[in-house]
């Protein structure tokens, strides 16, 4: 045997193999396990709040106090809503400075608290659990806060600061006051969950690369451009997604303006949501209910289609 012979390598036998078995039973498998995931939460889902939706739904074509048999009355009750009811009118509007006034706090106050995060080196850690405080505190306890807060007499804590700067005469009942009450009610919720958005924000500001940030301030970039051309462009997915969740939930205020006035005095407080229980569980006109609640549902969804719309307009 020559010495090329030994120095050859021995020819290796290739083991045959079913390439399309290997590539369609994983795939398999990866189906049946995302589906088996998915599966609890589209039910909790469905349960939770399709089904009580279409509920409403088919409710809302009755009248029905709860005791006697339903009566079937079509749409008279959305004509009623849309036409023939002033205070669903009074109610959708006061909804709307309601929910620009928690925009304003939650989305406008969280970017610039989230910017002045950035420029913080010590102590951020304590200032971020602060600001989540709030999220986690009972709605009894936030409006019980703000009923001494607002408080005339005893003097609670605002009007005792204007009476501390010589502003005496500003000074009132807020949550008495009809041209004050829906401010007063709106300021708490905006507060709320102010320290939330603002962490999520500033975690969204984090991810911003800094080279970028850099290269436009060697460019002679001043803070205003390099937040309106660097920072908030990258970040406007998680702006877009923290608007909505900001206005579903403006929209489906409830907790903290009923605790506080139970839409009063008269209605300068009522909201939508508030309107609804009140016609559920006070007046018993679960039909007339059911229509209001479904109303919140669409404004809902049409609120985030137009947010959406108007980003997606802005990026083209």
């Amino acid at each position: 045997m020559c010495s090329s012979d030994l120095r050859r390598p021995a020819p290796t036998e290739t083991v045959p193999h079913d390439e399309n078995q290997k590539t369609t039973m994983l795939p398999h498998r990866s189906r049946t396990s995302v589906l088996l995931f998915l599966l609890p939460p589209v039910l909790l889902f469905g349960g939770g709040v399709l089904m009580p939706i279409a509920q409403s739904l088919v409710l809302s074509f009755f009248r029905w106090d709860g005791i006697t048999a339903m009566e079937f009355v079509g749409l008279d009750n959305y004509t009623k809503m849309l036409t023939g009811d002033p205070t669903f009118w009074k109610a959708f509007v006061n909804q709307l400075v309601y929910l620009a006034i928690c925009v304003l706090i939650q989305m406008g106050a969280g970017l610039g608290i989230a910017c002045l995060l950035l420029t913080i080196t010590r102590g951020r850690e304590v200032l971020k659990v602060m600001y989540l405080m709030p999220a986690v505190i009972s709605t009894t306890a936030i409006a019980l806060l703000f009923q001494r807060i607002y408080s005339y007499d005893p003097t609670g804590l605002v009007n005792g600061l204007l009476s501390a700067v010589g502003l005496d005469t500003i000074a009132r009942p807020w949550l008495s006051d009809v041209h004050t009450v829906l401010t007063a009610v709106s300021i708490p919720e905006g507060w709320r969950f102010l320290g939330l958005y603002t962490i999520i924000l500033y975690a969204a500001l984090l991810s911003v690369p800094k080279e970028l940030e850099e290269a436009a301030r060697l460019d002679g970039a001043g803070a205003w451009q390099v937040f309106t051309k660097i920072r908030f462009p990258h970040i406007r997915p998680v702006w877009a997604t923290t608007l909505v969740m900001v206005v579903t939930y403006g929209l489906r205020g409830f907790d903290v303006p009923y605790l506080l006035t139970n839409g009063g005095p008269g209605r300068s407080s009522e909201l939508v949501t508030t309107y609804m229980y009140k016609t559920a569980f006070v007046s018993t006109n679960y039909g007339y209910a059911s229509a209001i609640s479904v109303f919140i549902v669409i404004e809902c969804l049409i609120a985030v289609a137009v947010i959406f719309g108007l980003i997606r307009k802005g990026n083209d």
